[in-house]
């Protein structure tokens, strides 16, 4: 994807969520909510938040709710429709992705998922939607420490499953207020690899010059104003208050766990 200079930062849906970032310093987090490591050239340093839930988030629903009538299409693409029928900010409808815990900000095993302020009119088209926009804002946590560290943003690169959705893709713009964009190579890690091989076959003098021979953007996706002002106002304000909640509940009712041998 091309992350190997500051102010070019990727944002990854999987099975989990990654926000990558290249740095020409080791950019350190005294509170330890990003991962800050060694980057693959000489010098350089990367720094990278997590959203352990991501794409499983999803897959959870999908598994245990269904994608809709199956017409062909692949499941994900229904699921991605019904979302699109729903406004930006899912009639208040939040989705908090603590399936596994979470690592970036909360670094807490015990923090737990859930679904907030729903009403009667809220249908599984708004939860779908709310899944897709409460992953997103997650991945904002990332975006709102690197901005802490002065660490630049200056293009947001998209990849895995998620941005194969343009639903997806436009929530992301809205929710990061920031316009995003594809590569041309879907496969991030694979082609990284190769990259840094045919550089050291030496078909290229370096991995910034063969980033910028074959690197290259298919599509972007611009902020709607309209999107990113409710998305500010209804939903961000409440994100950093949803782990607390979710936590308390779940020390409330966890039992101990017992191993029969």
């Amino acid at each position: 994807m091309g992350i190997v200079r500051a102010g070019v930062v990727s944002a990854t849906i999987g099975t989990s969520g990654v926000v990558f970032a290249a740095t020409d310093r080791p950019a350190l987090d005294p509170q330890g909510r990003l991962h800050t490591f060694c980057h693959a050239i000489p010098g350089r340093w990367h720094v990278m938040g997590v959203t352990q839930a991501a794409g499983l988030s999803l897959r959870w629903f999908r598994d245990q709710f269904g994608a809709g009538k199956d017409d062909g299409r692949d499941p994900y693409d229904r699921l991605s429709d019904e979302a699109a029928s729903v406004p930006a900010g899912s009639e208040g409808l939040f989705w908090a992705p603590y399936l596994m815990g979470e690592r970036t900000p909360h670094l807490d095993p015990n923090v737990r998922g859930g679904i907030g302020r729903s009403s009667a009119l809220h249908t599984r088209a708004h939860v779908i939607r709310a899944i897709q926009e409460g992953v997103a804002f997650s991945l904002k946590d990332t975006f709102s420490i690197f901005e802490e560290m002065k660490v630049p943003v200056d293009k947001i690169r998209l990849g895995g499953g998620g941005a194969r959705s343009s639903v997806w893709r436009q929530i992301q713009a809205d929710v990061y207020a920031h316009e995003v964009e594809l590569v041309e190579a879907e496969e991030g890690a694979a082609y990284g690899a190769a990259i840094l091989a045919a550089v050291g076959a030496r078909h290229w003098n370096s991995v910034d010059e063969a980033c910028d021979a074959v690197v290259s953007r298919r599509r972007a996706s611009r902020p709607r104003a309209d999107s990113s002002k409710t998305h500010a106002e209804e939903l961000f304000d409440l994100s950093p208050r949803l782990p607390s909640a979710a936590r308390h509940q779940h020390q409330r009712f966890r039992a101990p766990i017992r191993l029969i041998l």
